[in-house]
């Protein structure tokens, strides 16, 4: 009888389109999402990839490259990779992270001597890169000063916004480049700085400023955190190319070591993505410092906190790769050698490409080539001259005119000085 009655159910359910009502309703459910904006960058990369041209040339992706072109794996991580084969169990790290990976890469940003650490005044864990690092530290924002905005210098790396508007942060800018000098903008950044409500966020580039390659001087930096003193800013700085910019990671650390020479109480985000190679293992670290222990113990336990729900636990397989290197002083000196030796084919290129154009008989100037360090090369050109270096050339890069010098090679500068000078004439 039961069964009976089930059937009837059943049947009217049918009759009065509940099913078809039920399935349209699921089918609906995403219906209204339309397909994201291709990212700037990643899209670069996969319009290469699609080109069946011989010829051409990808300066586009932020990843370093040797001279053939070719991804590189450095001899300290593939040491370090050897001596952890096998030693190690697949545990979960805690939320936190490894405790060695975050004291070695503290050494780095704030000096191997340094008071902070012994007093441990800074509240430090690992992340998921630099992208990581900087996403926390918004979310810490939001949480704990959440009528506050954080300033955005113009250009940035597009990432910054997506990461901050994503955290809810009101978004603010700050002038920084200089389009005719293609140079700073130092007047006007510091106007901005003293205009900036008292107590306000800014995010700064601590060395090899993405996109333009432009860094304030030693002199400047100085001038920048006494402003910033005056009116109680917070300086975050994102340090993406310790060492990787000049070399030398104490150097690439300066800006950092000035603002904390100036009593400031910073945060910074440090990935090893583009220093030691390791973009796919997504290590990093967020670290803020504090008035004392006391508070960078309840800090570092509200980072955990907004860590757990986002991706609970950080992994282990790249953190490893770092506290063995940078803990081992063998493989530490063999890391700083191959960095100084990335470095030093960056700036290599950059003389190379300026002096092909140079040679081309170019009206402009590119002085701006290699006044400019790190990874990319802000070269002043047009979304409209970009396009036709892509349709006529088939050399991709992003429509600002950001050049990564990591593509660039003896094999191509040639070509690509060439195309260069045709599409800028």
């Amino acid at each position: 009888m039961e069964h009976l009655i089930r059937i009837r159910y059943v049947g009217r359910i049918l009759k009065s389109g509940g099913f078809a009502a039920a399935r349209s309703m699921s089918t609906s459910w995403w219906r209204q999402v339309e397909p994201a904006p291709k990212d700037p960058i990643l899209g670069v990369t996969e319009a290469f990839l699609a080109d069946s041209n011989p010829n051409k040339v990808n300066v586009g992706v932020g990843a370093y490259r040797d001279d053939n072109g070719n991804p590189v794996v450095l001899a300290c991580v593939r040491e370090a990779e050897r001596r952890i084969a096998g030693s190690m169990n697949m545990e979960y790290l805690p939320m936190g992270g490894s405790a060695n990976m975050i004291q070695e890469t503290l050494k780095l940003a704030y000096g191997e001597n340094s008071d902070l650490i012994k007093d441990k005044r800074i509240a430090a864990v690992q992340a998921l890169s630099g992208t990581g690092a900087c996403r926390l530290f918004a979310d810490f924002q939001k949480r704990f000063s959440p009528d506050s905005q954080i300033y955005i210098p113009v250009p940035t790396w597009s990432n910054h916004h997506n990461i901050w508007r994503d955290a809810r942060v009101t978004q603010n800018t700050f002038h920084y480049y200089h389009p005719e000098s293609r140079g700073l903008d130092f007047s006007a950044m510091m106007d901005d700085i003293k205009n900036a409500p008292n107590g306000s966020f800014f995010l700064l580039h601590a060395c090899a400023h993405n996109p333009t390659g432009v860094d304030p001087s030693e002199e400047q930096w100085r001038e920048i955190s006494q402003r910033f003193k005056v009116k109680g800013h917070f300086a975050f700085f994102d340090m993406a190319y310790q060492g990787f910019a000049s070399g030398d990671p104490e150097r690439d650390a300066k800006s950092i070591r000035i603002f904390l020479e100036d009593g400031h109480m910073i945060g910074c985000a440090q990935s090893y993505a583009k220093n030691m190679g390791l973009y796919g293992q997504r290590a990093g670290c967020l670290s803020v410092v504090c008035e004392d222990e006391k508070q960078a113990v309840a800090v570092k336990s509200q980072l955990q906190q907004l860590a757990r729900p986002m991706y609970s636990n950080p992994p282990v397989h790249g953190a490893l790769i770092v506290s063995t290197i940078l803990g081992n002083p063998d493989l530490k000196n063999l890391w700083l050698k191959e960095v100084k030796g990335m470095a030093h084919r960056i700036i290599g290129m950059r003389t190379a490409l300026r002096d092909n154009l140079e040679k081309l008989g170019s009206p402009l100037s590119w002085e701006h080539i290699t006044k400019q360090i790190g990874m990319f090369c802000y070269s002043g050109m047009t979304p409209e001259q970009v396009d036709r270096l892509t349709q006529e050339y088939h050399i991709y890069l992003t429509r600002n005119g950001r050049i990564s010098m990591a593509g660039v090679t003896t094999g191509n500068v040639g070509y690509l000085a060439n195309a260069i000078h045709e599409v800028t004439k």
